[in-house]
């Protein structure tokens, strides 16, 4: 391996980790994870899915555990991030749950929203089959050093026939204190028969330091159930951000995905979606807005393995100075996978000429009764509409911000929740923009 990170110290760490006072279930899933991630490492660029990206960036830092020190995190610290007060909250604080920031007073009856120490207790049955059954450690180097880690994250329980109106929302909070530090929580997620609600991941960083988040959410959608899962990646310019995303879908569901992407000096998202019952769907969306030498690699996967299902995907990404985006979405479709009706975009904006995409959407299809498409675009500012706006009054620089925010907000706009879609908008405003009272 050509990276310099220690592996067999990382191992070690772990296997210290996998303790005899850890409850059975993250002792055993510590132990595989600590074993295959001495068999796979970390990803290099001879890796087909990670050709574009190198982490030998994050390989040269030796990180260690963070310690989970909250001081000077308050309320008022957070309610920047926060989309609305009153909606339940778990708190995560350098790698480390703060049940005194966190708030479940307002949890809807039917749903159970646990940090994952205490829910591998009161839980015990249903984390047991969670963990690993979406993404096993199998799964890549960085899903098994998760697995290696297993002891902080969350759980998300929702009943069957529930229907939760009120979005749960986890955050995970990293400061100065956190500098050189490495976190691997994972994320359980079950929507039970028939089911629905929302769930909001935020990622916040509230240092320019170093730092590395290495993430798993398992996701698993029952017969009938609707599950939307949010992500907003917000991180701080100096980290590392590794999330991966693993869902299995059963007959008649739909999973809903939206990842939002600003943060960090690299990161990497991998999305991927079993459809593994006759009649389901998902939606997977997300806007990617890069700057200065940032680095963000989006990879998603749909595989359709049951026929009547359909999948719709678009994925966009603004960048600008000299960073650098990737994205490589697949769809692949099983023989069986008949009437399969799957839709797949993605369009880039750069707004320099330094700023580059690397862009690769596939299909795989070994159906014949399908109906499949797929699309990329590259492009900068549309001149003619430039050219317009200007012609009207608009100086150049507003109408350039108009016409960006613009790109942004059509995919934004896909995102149902009224609270989470203005509060993303705004930001996208901040982001390339002077012009934040639009939003109103």
């Amino acid at each position: 391996m050509s990276t310099t990170l220690s592996v067999p110290a990382l191992v070690e760490q772990a296997t210290q980790a996998a303790g005899a006072d850890a409850p059975e279930a993250l002792r055993a899933a510590r132990a595989e994870g600590a074993q295959q991630f001495a068999l796979l490492g970390l990803p290099t660029t001879k890796n087909e899915d990670w050709h574009y990206t190198s982490v030998s960036s994050l390989a040269a830092i030796p990180f260690a555990p963070m310690t989970g020190d909250a001081t000077g995190v308050t309320a008022e610290t957070l309610a920047p991030y926060r989309f609305a007060d009153e909606w339940p909250a778990l708190v995560f604080v350098n790698g480390v749950y703060q049940p005194s920031l966190s708030s479940l007073a307002t949890l809807p009856e039917g749903i159970r929203v646990l940090p994952l120490g205490e829910a591998v207790t009161t839980l015990g049955d249903t984390v047991s089959r969670l963990l690993g059954s979406a993404a096993p450690a199998s799964r890549d180097g960085f899903t098994a050093l998760n697995a290696s880690f297993l002891g902080e994250g969350a759980v998300v329980h929702v009943a069957k026939e529930m229907v939760i109106d009120t979005p749960v929302h986890l955050l995970f909070v990293t400061t100065d204190a956190g500098a050189s530090g490495m976190h691997h929580p994972r994320v359980l997620l079950l929507a039970e028969r028939h089911a629905k609600a929302t769930v909001i991941e935020s990622w916040i960083g509230l240092t320019e330091q170093p730092y590395f988040t290495n993430a798993v959410a398992e996701v698993v959608v029952e017969d009938g159930a609707t599950l939307t899962h949010l992500k907003v990646q917000r991180e701080g310019r100096g980290a590392f951000h590794v999330g991966t995303i693993e869902s299995k879908q059963a007959r008649d569901s739909h999973y809903i995905s939206f990842c939002f992407t600003t943060g960090g000096a690299l990161s990497r998202s991998n999305i991927s979606t079993l459809l593994d019952g006759a009649g389901c769907g998902t939606t997977l969306n997300g806007l990617t807005m890069l700057d200065g030498t940032q680095h963000g690699d989006v990879q998603t996967r749909i595989e359709h393995a049951q026929p009547q299902c359909f999948s719709r995907e678009i994925y966009k990404s603004i960048l600008d100075e000299h960073s650098h985006g990737v994205f490589n979405g697949k769809v692949y479709v099983h023989p069986i996978a008949q009437q399969t009706d799957g839709k797949q975009t993605n369009n880039t904006l750069l707004l320099s000429k330094t700023a580059q995409i690397d862009a690769k959407p596939q299909l795989e299809i070994f159906a014949d009764d399908v109906k499949c498409t797929h699309g990329a675009t590259v492009g900068q500012i549309d001149r003619t509409a430039l050219f317009y706006m200007k012609s009207r009054g608009v100086d150049a620089d507003t109408a350039q911000q108009l016409l960006t925010y613009a790109f942004a907000a059509d995919v934004l706009e896909t995102i149902e929740n009224e609270a989470v879609r203005n509060a993303l908008e705004l930001v996208t405003l901040h982001r390339f923009t002077s012009l934040a009272t639009v939003a109103d």
